[in-house]
């Protein structure tokens, strides 16, 4: 079985902001992209345009329609992929040492050539972000695109994952969540950010932003100016109109 680093230099992470996310699902497209264009063996398909579309994905978006205890229902778009979790399961279970923690950064990898595709790390993630690559025969996970955030020869604005690199509505950020002075430390802080599924012990480096509640409004006052008549009596035209038919 692989141990965990007992301590990590850095906590790498997301966090993704449920308030902002729109669900436009161009993070996973980026995501299959650049994974299936550089990092590791492709990400297979193996009936992309069927009736019952099957694949390899690292990230994928999910959506729910909720209705607050105080307040109107609202569609919420949800993110998942990896967590990188302190105490992550899916590396401790590992029988070859494929999975693994870098100390460095804290970045849970796979590596491909010593994963033997028994399914252990799936069965022990809790959150479901492990996805078996069917024509690859091995495992496949979130890698923070650690192909692309160390790579010099991308410019300093690139050097990010594609997920956080593509997001048009600005829900995705990237950066040292051990770090207390960071933006994502402190952006967490400042919007009461939370784990995924706290009571599980796994200590997820990612976080996740809480829907900011709705205003709350009268529809009724809102449409009433718009409802109410221009004049009491037709005027200029038609009101000659008007008065000219009376006299009929």
């Amino acid at each position: 079985m692989t141990s965990l680093p007992e301590t990590t230099q850095r906590k790498l992470g997301l966090v993704i902001d449920l308030d902002t996310c729109v669900g436009c699902h161009a993070c996973v497209i980026a995501c299959k992209s650049w994974n299936t264009e550089n990092y590791g063996a492709p990400l297979s398909d193996q009936d992309p345009y069927g009736a019952a579309p099957s694949g390899t994905f690292l990230n994928r978006v999910h959506s729910y329609e909720i209705t607050p205890p105080h307040g109107q229902a609202q569609l919420v778009h949800f993110p998942k992929s990896c967590l990188h979790c302190e105490d992550a399961p899916c590396v401790t279970v590992c029988p070859t040492g494929a999975s693994y923690k870098r100390s460095e950064d804290g970045i849970v990898l796979v590596n491909e050539a010593d994963c033997i595709g028994c399914g252990l790390c799936a069965w022990a993630c809790p959150y479901g972000a492990r996805e078996m690559d069917q024509t690859a025969g091995v495992m496949k996970k979130c890698t923070l695109c650690v192909d692309r955030i160390y790579n010099e020869n991308l410019p300093p604005e690139d050097r990010t994952p594609a997920c956080v690199r593509t997001c048009p509505a600005g829900a995705r950020h990237f950066g040292d969540l051990g770090d207390p002075d960071s933006d994502v430390s402190q952006l967490v802080a400042a919007r009461g950010g939370f784990d995924l599924m706290p009571d599980l012990g796994t200590k997820p480096v990612n976080k996740y932003l809480p829907p900011r509640p709705k205003d709350q409004w009268d529809e009724t006052d809102i449409l009433a100016p718009f409802l109410e008549p221009v004049a009491d009596s037709p005027q200029g035209f038609l009101g000659w109109l008007d008065r000219a038919l009376e006299r009929l």
